[in-house]
């Protein structure tokens, strides 16, 4: 088994005529090279706010604030003004606030904790491990005998599964969905793995970032699991709803059945997307991009006595662990339930998830190297530790500057009006039937390439989407499940997104020289593909066969 890895089947590397589509992504890439560097991007969009806030104020550009009057936020008289920050007051605000702008960060706190976490593992050789027992496992899986005549038939599909190729595609595609409850685990670990896993197995390792890091973010509203971020939004819609109906009400579980069959597909395109675009695209890997040495072949060695017994000692601890947590939230009386109302979603224990990934992989990790000898004492835990941090020095410089952007635009206000001022043109067009989710969706779309949050987008627009839809048939559960497919599936496009750097970071591993431009390039396949089949399965699920999109959930309203 060690030989067929060591020396897996090579891609043929016979010149082939490109398609127009490949042609095009070839544009994109070509196109999105020619930005500068992100550090340098990230400075002058900071710079770029700074002047577009003076303008804006000088030309007295603002937006009727859509959320009624007493509402948390809403603007002074209602109406959103742009904040300049290039007179004296905005001026002392950017110098005084530079560095609280970075350190308040959220991403980078929660990666660099999760990473300290993943640098003892990682270590220890934990999960080179257990990757390598996947891939080996994987490529263990044989074809099945096909037949004859409708057995054959039948057994085509099962063999196309269990191909050790797309069964770990599908598998990477399949948790990466799942992971996105716990939005930071998917980025921090999963994409990083799954560019591993395809390395090791001889495929082109960013084919295999990509396809992580699609159905992480870009998948965002699917899922088996409900999130932390139902509560939000359902909370919000609520409020948007009561605008016409003081007596709406809407629970964080009403996209659930949507959400549900959604993870099937985001899976299914996410593999297609991945085996017959990108990765053909990327071609054979050539390790001389790599930024580091990549040439180790120990992925490719079979596991030792000693390491199969650390795995099965560290699989013990690590139910032990789950089995405690537990305890702080199965109970009614939990302590990390949230404490006014016995909630899990909206509780200390998703809040802080994490601290349960730095525990996940700081205890195994440790057991882990204590049982095979790869860690000695606790100066293997600080090593690494110390030797996680020292790979985030691109991606700490690129969010400095990213921090700065984010924080100016949202004093600007610019974002905000921007957000009203779309929604606005989408009510003006005037569609009533049920096409009027093409533009919606298609503004809500557009709107997350500048708003990267899906609570701040949908707070500003849904007071303005809510009650115009209901007005025009359509119930609040269903406005919220169209605006989440145009919420996620531009989160993998833009620079924008708060996790966008660290993906770059991981991907300069494997390409030292690559940029935004090879990025996007990568991901638009997922992105279009996804908004096309994400639309489609909409109006098949809501319109066609009439289903609801989640338990109590109705399609239309009627106005009184």
């Amino acid at each position: 088994m060690a030989t067929e890895l060591s020396n897996p089947p090579q891609p043929d590397n016979t010149p082939q005529k490109k398609n127009f589509f490949t042609r095009f992504l070839d544009f994109v890439e070509w196109l999105g090279n020619l930005l500068p560097h992100p550090v340098t991007l990230f400075a002058l969009f900071a710079f770029g706010v700074i002047l577009a806030s003076g303008l804006a104020d000088w030309l007295g550009w603002n937006a009727i604030d859509p959320r009624p009057e007493g509402s948390p936020g809403r603007a002074p008289g209602g109406i959103i003004e742009p904040v300049s920050l290039l007179n004296g007051e905005g001026l002392r605000r950017v110098v005084s606030n530079l560095v609280t702008n970075f350190t308040s960060f959220a991403p980078l706190g929660v990666v660099l904790v999760a990473l300290l976490g993943v640098g003892v593992a990682e270590r220890s050789g934990l999960i080179t491990a257990c990757i390598r027992g996947l891939v080996l496992k994987a490529a263990s899986f044989k074809p099945l005998p096909a037949g004859k005549g409708f057995g054959a038939f039948l057994m085509k599909p099962i063999n196309f599964v269990i191909n050790p190729k797309n069964l770990v595609t599908i598998a990477i595609c399949f948790a990466a969905v799942i992971s996105n409850t716990a939005s930071e685990m998917g980025y921090v670990v999963l994409v990083p793995l799954a560019a591993v896993i395809f390395h090791s197995m001889g495929r082109h390792p960013l084919a295999g970032l990509a396809c992580a890091f699609a159905c992480v973010s870009g998948g965002y509203s699917a899922n088996l699991l409900i999130g932390t971020i139902d509560p939000l939004l359902a909370g919000l819609t609520q409020e948007a709803a009561n605008l016409i109906d003081p007596e709406y009400t809407v629970h964080a579980a009403v996209n659930y059945y949507f959400m549900f069959i959604s993870t099937f597909l985001i899976t299914i395109v996410g593999t297609f997307v991945t085996l017959y675009i990108v990765e053909p695209k990327l071609g054979k890997y050539n390790v001389k991009e790599a930024s580091e040495d990549l040439s180790d072949q120990s992925m490719m060695n079979p596991l030792t006595p000693l390491e199969i017994k650390g795995l099965k000692i560290t699989g013990l601890v690590v139910l032990g662990i789950i089995a405690l947590l537990a305890l702080t939230i199965v109970p009614e009386n939990g302590v990390l339930r949230n404490p006014e109302t016995g909630d899990i979603l909206n509780s200390p224990f998703f809040r802080g998830i994490v601290t349960f990934i730095f525990i996940f992989f700081l205890i195994p990790g440790f057991v882990y190297g204590k049982i095979t000898g790869s860690m000695k004492g606790e100066k293997g835990v600080i090593d690494g530790m110390a030797n996680a941090m020292s790979t985030l020095g691109l991606y700490i410089v690129i969010v400095f500057f990213a921090a700065q952007f984010v924080a100016f635009f949202g004093w600007s206000n610019l974002g905000q009006i921007f957000a009203v001022k779309g929604a606005e043109f989408l009510n003006n067009i005037g569609f009533t039937g049920p096409e009027v989710f093409i533009g919606f969706i298609a503004v809500s779309a557009m709107v997350n390439l500048m708003l990267g949050s899906a609570s701040a987008q949908w707070a500003v627009t849904a007071p303005i989407f809510v009650p115009m839809l209901m007005y025009v048939g359509y119930s609040p559960e269903v406005i919220q499940a169209a605006y989440r497919i145009g919420d996620s599936v531009t989160n993998i496009i833009t620079p924008m997104m708060s996790y966008f750097g660290l993906i770059l970071a991981f991907a300069a591993k494997y390409k030292k020289d690559i940029g935004i431009g090879t990025i996007i390039s990568m991901m638009l396949p997922y992105s279009i593909l996804f908004y096309l089949g994400w639309m489609l399965l909409f109006y098949l699920w809501v319109f066609v066969l009439e289903m609801p999109v989640g338990p109590g959930s109705p399609t239309y309203y009627t106005v009184g």
